[in-house]
């Protein structure tokens, strides 16, 4: 498989998602000491992740009291972050510091979306080395590694005890077989979206883009319809085709339909994210979580490596100030006293050996399917997969199309789409 230096462990030390970014484009007074000439009832507007702000709600009134300022933090869906920023940072109400993932920093840093980062390399040495790479265009910092994630198995304790639990694929195949009936299913996982069959495809040596000698993407290098990504998308295919995937999990809906099958318990286990780790708590399911399973070639399935980010963004008012709070919102101390509160594995190298975060099962089970993964590709281009590819493997879990059609086509797609609009890059 393609993966060269893309393909780092985080065995050593684990991050999550997302970043922060800028204000509106008034003119920055430069000093990370001054309140900048606004209007507004604040110094810095951060954009936070959904239900994330508490984990910070301690160290930016710390922050506030140390420089004299106002934040504000107000929540957003990180995913989307970036397309409020194109709409809000011109409009000069957007944010200062946002939160974005790793992938998206490449289309960001094209788009003049955030600024470079003028860390130092005591800085930049905290965080684990594949956390801070996500951040890192052409030898640039344009953000500071908060969390990272990967997908693991969540399992339900009263359907399948660990000494009971299935450690390959395909023993959750054959586990399935025996275990689906009426509302009542087996293993379940969201294998019409890349996301989440990349773990397959990229086990058996399918691959997003290729790299060159110096481990830089080359994306006109793409292998989501070689023999390896073929042989993994016929293995996902049975599970639909034998009926062991609700319907119900296929397309837009099937994220939260995966969810209410586990919370509940008509499902003995899905693949998913750290972020469902406060919500199944709070749904009382007497849950377990290790790494992925291993596929029947012996590799262990892969996954993505998340990062999460705090970014500064291009329309701040006072980017110096904004940097100064990503700084800080992201060293050691308050990077361990966010994973506290949120769960979000942290980023910070010295975290791993920490025991409150080694003995965390979440934080376990991260580190040990990290080192079966990959960052996902943080350039541009990485764009225009998603859809194209979503759609052909729905089509796929449908029956609709056999899968090497359907991923001939999705690639045909994605090349096509690069040409249009990345060719002159």
């Amino acid at each position: 498989m393609k993966k060269s230096k893309k393909y780092l462990s985080l065995i050593g030390g684990i991050a999550l998602t997302l970043s922060l970014a800028a204000c509106g484009p008034q003119d920055s007074e430069g000093s990370s000491g001054q309140k900048a000439s606004s209007n507004k009832d604040y110094d810095l507007l951060v954009w936070e992740d959904i239900e994330k702000s508490e984990g910070i709600k301690d160290i930016v009134a710390k922050f506030e009291e140390e420089n004299d300022v106002t934040v504000k933090v107000v929540e957003k869906p990180y995913a989307q972050q970036i397309e409020d920023l194109r709409l809000d940072g011109p409009a000069g109400t957007g944010p200062d510091v946002l939160t974005m993932a790793g992938d998206q920093i490449g289309t960001a840093v094209t788009e003049g979306l955030i600024k470079e980062l003028a860390v130092d390399d005591s800085t930049k040495s905290i965080y684990t080395e594949s956390a801070l790479q996500s951040q890192i265009v052409d030898g640039k910092v344009y953000g500071l590694p908060k969390a990272v994630e990967t997908t693991v198995l969540y399992y339900n304790k009263d359907l399948v005890s660990e000494e009971e639990l299935p450690k390959t694929l395909d023993e959750w195949y054959e586990y399935s077989k025996q275990n689906t009936s009426g509302d009542k299913y087996g293993f379940l996982a969201l294998f019409d979206q890349i996301y989440y069959a990349q773990s397959v495809l990229s086990g058996y040596g399918g691959y997003i883009f290729g790299e060159d000698e110096s481990g830089a993407y080359k994306p006109d290098d793409i292998g989501l319809n070689n023999a390896g990504a073929l042989e993994g998308a016929q293995y996902i295919q049975k599970f639909y085709k034998e009926g062991l995937f609700p319907a119900g999990i296929i397309g837009e809906q099937g994220i939260n339909v995966l969810e209410s099958l586990f919370t509940e318990g008509k499902a003995a286990a899905i693949i998913s994210g750290p972020w469902n780790v406060e919500p199944f708590k709070k749904a009382g399911i007497n849950y377990g979580v290790v790494k992925l399973p291993e596929l029947s070639n012996s590799k262990n399935m892969s996954a993505f490596i998340g990062v999460k980010s705090y970014n500064v963004s291009s329309y701040s008012q006072d980017a110096e100030l904004a940097e100064k709070l990503a700084v800080y919102l992201t060293n050691e101390e308050n990077s361990k006293t966010r994973y506290e509160l949120t769960q979000e594995v942290p980023a910070v190298q010295a975290l791993a050996d920490d025991p409150a975060v080694k003995e965390s099962e979440i934080a376990k089970a991260v580190a040990e399917q990290s080192q079966f993964s990959e960052l996902t590709p943080n350039i541009p281009e990485m764009n225009e997969v998603w859809t194209p590819v979503d759609a052909a493997l729905q089509t796929i879990a449908t029956g609709k199309a056999e899968p090497k059609d359907a991923l001939n086509q999705a690639v045909e797609t994605v090349k096509g789409q690069i040409e249009a609009k990345h060719s002159s890059n």
